[in-house]
């Protein structure tokens, strides 16, 4: 089995589930044009995330890591009437990007891009008494994974899903030894995640157009304590 197998299949299920869509090709043209990295979710993860979406009913998304705004389209599709999604995004260049991008697409009146590092926007949403969020989409920097999740939990509900991207890294995720400080990020993840009361968690090994990865799915069952 090899990469260009595992792309081919992703093309496939594009193919035969994905129909062509406009406002989301537009998206990746209009980052790439930007040059912005690569990296965001693949079509078929993106289509995951709004039935996801969908399925939990979701009112209120919260999404770490904007880039080009293409995983914040996809979920923000699936906000009913009166739905809110709040990213969160770092860099201003891709702010400004995927601002742009929500626009044309038709869908900036339910979105709010908060700029700044997610450790300092985080808190922030805490103290204004944002949320409860339904859903919460990881996908930032690796090394800050554990601390969001905190910060996801306390600003979640019982029966929130928190869902995490690249959460295997290739397999690196196994090395304790790795000079990788991704890689580091992402064990100290997982050992938040074991030893955090109140989430259920499983992690599903994923290959395809976006190569060796995964994602987490963490359910909360009980709030944070003295929350």
């Amino acid at each position: 089995m090899s990469e260009e197998q595992w792309s081919a299949v992703d093309a496939f299920i594009e193919d035969q589930l994905l129909p062509s869509d406009r406002e989301l090709r537009a998206v990746l043209e209009a980052s790439s044009e930007a040059g912005l990295p690569s990296i965001q979710v693949s079509p078929p993860q993106g289509k995951l995330l709004n039935l996801l979406a969908r399925a939990l009913g979701a009112r209120t998304i919260l999404e770490l890591g904007t880039l080009g705004g293409y995983s914040t389209l996809w979920m923000a599709r699936a906000l009913p009437s009166g739905g809110r999604l709040v990213t969160l995004e770092a860099d201003p260049a891709h702010a400004e990007v995927a601002r742009a991008n929500l626009e044309s697409a038709g869908v900036a009146d339910r979105v709010e891009i908060r700029l700044g590092p997610a450790l300092e926007t985080l808190p922030q949403l805490v103290a204004e008494g944002k949320g409860p969020f339904d859903l919460v989409f990881i996908d930032a920097d690796k090394v800050g994974y554990a601390d969001y999740l905190g910060w996801a939990h306390r600003l979640s509900r019982v029966g929130s899903l928190i869902v995490a991207d690249n959460v295997i890294r290739g397999g690196s995720v196994v090395d304790a030894s790795s000079d990788d400080e991704a890689s580091q990020g992402i064990r100290r993840f997982y050992r938040a995640l074991a030893t955090s009361p109140g989430l259920s968690a499983t992690a599903i090994q994923t290959v395809g157009t976006k190569g060796y990865d995964g994602l987490a799915f963490i359910l909360v069952t009980a709030e944070v304590p003295d929350a």
